[in-house]
């Protein structure tokens, strides 16, 4: 499972992104608590002090993983706006496809968009605090991109739509119920509804 991407390097040392994509796969093929600070050490070639010194506490560690997971989130958002400058229905398709492929393999991702992770037990509290902050997050950046479409809505309505969409992405991210082009394509043509633009030729996957 591939769940590295190229992000900015986080403040700290040299050994700190290596540290926390090695977490980051750990976890995914065997779960936190297999997460030790000896077993990153092995993992990255380094001393089990430099993982401390780079990290700190094994929940510094949770925090820094699920910020990074977080991040791929809406890196994802906003580069599928930034491809389609002139088409708000367009970016949102793109959009939601792009989120839903992210999290198609990606154990961390969903777990930290359901806020439940199995018997992961150490791991919940933590889950459950950061689901807040990314329903927050991906509200932020998603009404700062659509803001720059003029949409024909006013901010009561924005709001509504923007929730919208976010929640039904993120119910795709824990329970899909199609593919993410499917899923994209149906909320492309709520979307066009909603901006009164011609849906019809939005319905990509259906006869």
């Amino acid at each position: 499972m591939t769940v590295m991407s190229a992000l900015p390097v986080p403040a700290g040392g040299q050994h700190r992104q290596p540290i926390i994509a090695a977490a980051i796969e750990l976890t995914a093929e065997s779960g936190w608590s297999a997460v030790t600070m000896a077993r990153l050490a092995d993992l990255v070639g380094v001393s089990r002090q430099t993982v401390y010194n780079e990290i700190g506490s094994k929940a510094a560690l949770a925090e820094a993983m699920i910020s990074h997971e977080l991040g791929r989130f809406l890196a994802a958002v906003s580069a599928a706006f930034e491809r389609h400058p002139d088409d708000l229905v367009e970016a949102i398709y793109d959009a939601v496809r792009a989120v839903l492929e992210l999290a198609d393999d990606n154990i961390l991702l969903r777990a930290i968009a359901s806020a439940t992770h199995g018997t992961d037990n150490e791991f919940l509290p933590l889950l459950t605090t950061r689901a807040g902050s990314l329903l927050t997050e991906a509200k932020a950046v998603l009404r700062g991109r659509v803001r720059s479409y003029r949409p024909p809505l006013d901010e009561s309505q924005l709001t509504v739509a923007i929730d919208l969409v976010v929640r039904v992405v993120l119910s795709h991210v824990m329970q899909p119920s199609g593919t993410p082009a499917e899923t994209a394509d149906g909320l492309a043509w709520v979307a066009a509804r909603v901006l009164g633009t011609n849906p019809a030729a939005l319905m990509r996957t259906r006869s």
